[in-house]
C-alpha cells in the first residue's frame, strides 16, 4: 500500500512497549509522528532513537506524540531500550510497536521487496490532528535520519495551516515567510497591517509578528 500526502492515516491496534496502541485513540487531538526502523540493534537506529527521546520537550511543545516500529518482539525491545540509554545517554520515553506480524508495516507500505521482505525501511509520516498524512519520508540504511528537519517541517505544517502563508527554502522558525499567491493585495494589508516586501507579485515575504 501506497500512502499519499492528503489521505486519512490507517487505523491500527498493535501491542507497543507502552501497551497496546489503538493508533487514532491513542493520537488523540494532536500530531502525530510515526517512524520505522528495519530492525533492533542496528546502529544508525540506536542514535536515531536516542536523539527522538532527547528532543521530548520539543515534541510536547508541538503538542506532537512520536511512535516508534520495528519487526522485532518486546523482548529484543526492551533489550535494544537499554542499550540505548547506554550508549546515547537518553532512556526512551516513548512506545516502540512490536510489529512481528508485519501488520503495520504493510498497511503503511515500509516493506519494500526489492530491498529486504523480512524487514521495514525507514520511513516517517507526520499525521495532524484530523488524522491526514502530512509528510512521508523514506530514508536509505546508511543515512541517519535528521529530526531537527522534521521538527521544522512540523512547525511550518503548524504554522501554515493558522495563516495563509507558506515557508521558503531553508525557512526556520522566525523567518519571514510567504504570503500565500491564494491572498490578494487587499486581503493581505488586513492579514498583514505590518507590510511586506514585494519580489515578485506571486511572491511576497513578510514578518510575522
Amino acid at each position: 500500500m501506497t500512502i499519499q500526502l492528503g489521505q486519512t492515516a490507517p487505523d491500527f491496534v498493535q501491542d507497543s512497549t507502552q501497551g497496546p496502541i489503538q493508533f487514532h485513540s491513542w493520537l488523540g487531538e494532536g500530531w502525530g509522528i510515526l517512524f520505522s526502523h528495519p530492525k533492533d540493534f542496528t546502529p544508525v537506529c540506536t542514535t536515531e532513537l536516542g536523539a527522538v527521546a532527547q528532543l521530548a520537550p520539543e515534541w510536547e511543545k508541538r503538542n506532537t506524540k512520536v511512535l516508534g516500529l520495528s519487526v522485532d518482539d518486546l523482548k529484543d525491545h526492551a533489550s535494544w531500550e537499554a542499550d540505548i540509554a547506554e550508549t546515547q545517554g537518553s532512556k526512551v520515553n516513548f512506545p516502540i510497536l512490536a510489529d512481528t506480524d508485519k501488520k503495520v508495516s504493510t498497511l503503511y507500505g515500509m516493506i519494500h521487496p526489492d530491498a529486504d521482505p523480512k524487514v521495514t525501511v525507514r520511513s516517517v509520516f507526520i499525521i495532524d490532528p484530523s488524522k491526514k498524512v502530512r509528510l512521508t519520508l523514506t530514508y536509505p540504511p546508511s543515512a541517519g535520519r535528521n529530526f531537527n528537519e522534521i521538527l521544522r517541517v512540523l512547525d511550518s505544517l503548524q504554522l501554515t495551516d493558522k495563516q495563509k502563508v507558506t515557508t521558503p527554502a531553508n525557512w526556520q522558525a522566525g523567518d519571514d515567510v510567504i504570503i500565500a499567491p491564494s491572498v490578494s493585495d487587499e486581503q493581505a494589508k488586513t492579514l498583514f497591517p505590518q507590510g511586506w516586501k514585494t519580489l515578485k507579485p506571486y511572491l511576497r515575504l513578510v514578518k510575522l509578528s
